[in-house]
């Protein structure tokens, strides 16, 4: 599942860790990315040491074999950490699954924990970049928007499963309250209020309104995600 930032992107990592079937992974390349990119994201010390493989190593991991019996592995992976250095070879042995949010949307919430954000940041014209590469790889990838998931979650998980080759689980649709073990370590920094969830948030409302750089911000990546939307599933 390949995502950006506050892009619904830990609530379906979560929906699919409701499956009896699946392991999930939280951000595998985040690590590697920090060490090559030197960059100075809140939590860094943690992530790093949490993370200590170098990107071929994760790459090994994610198709190495599955834990505790699991037959599907969901990976929960930011498009801006495939950076120069990081490998995409494994994209080729797995169903690549885009999930897009308007970015008003993403800007908005981005820059309450991160305000110096810039558009390698938030990760759409990667996202692109990536879905044309999966093109080029003969596949077919899907494309979710986030608005329709929280507009109507049941119908949109079942038309995801769908299309991915599995049967829906209705477990998919609830999950406790609270950390999991699964989290990264970024988690006490940016997932407060998915923690306080339980399931799928209703709704969203009108659009943010933005000015100066991240107006401008999302004006540079709309293009991007008007690609992709063009070619979502519909509800």
């Amino acid at each position: 599942m390949w995502s950006g930032p506050r892009n619904l992107s830990t609530a379906m990592m979560y929906a699919f860790a409701q499956r009896a079937d699946f392991a999930v992974v939280d951000e595998p390349f985040y690590g590697p990315y920090l060490r090559l990119t030197g960059l100075d994201h809140p939590m860094r010390d943690a992530i790093l040491q949490s993370r200590p493989e170098d990107g071929f190593e994760v790459e090994q991991s994610l198709l190495g074999p599955l834990p505790n019996g699991k037959t599907h592995a969901y990976h929960k992976h930011m498009c801006q950490h495939m950076i120069d250095g990081i490998p995409r070879g494994f994209m080729g042995e797995c169903i690549n699954v885009f999930l897009i949010r308007h970015p008003a949307r993403v800007v908005a919430s981005f820059a309450k924990g991160y305000p110096d954000l810039t558009a390698d940041d938030i990760g759409f014209e990667a996202q692109v970049g990536l879905f044309d590469h999966v093109r080029s790889l003969g596949q077919s990838p899907v494309v979710i928007d986030s608005a329709d998931i929280r507009n109507t979650p049941h119908r949109m998980l079942q038309k995801l499963c769908d299309a991915v080759g599995l049967a829906f689980d209705p477990a998919m649709l609830r999950w406790p309250a609270g950390p999991k073990p699964y989290d990264g370590a970024w988690a006490p920094h940016w997932y407060k209020s998915v923690h306080q969830s339980t399931g799928f948030a209703g709704p969203e409302g009108p659009l943010p309104g933005l000015s100066g750089t991240l107006s401008d911000l999302v004006a540079r990546t709309l293009p991007a995600y008007r690609k992709l939307e063009a070619v979502k599933l519909r509800p």
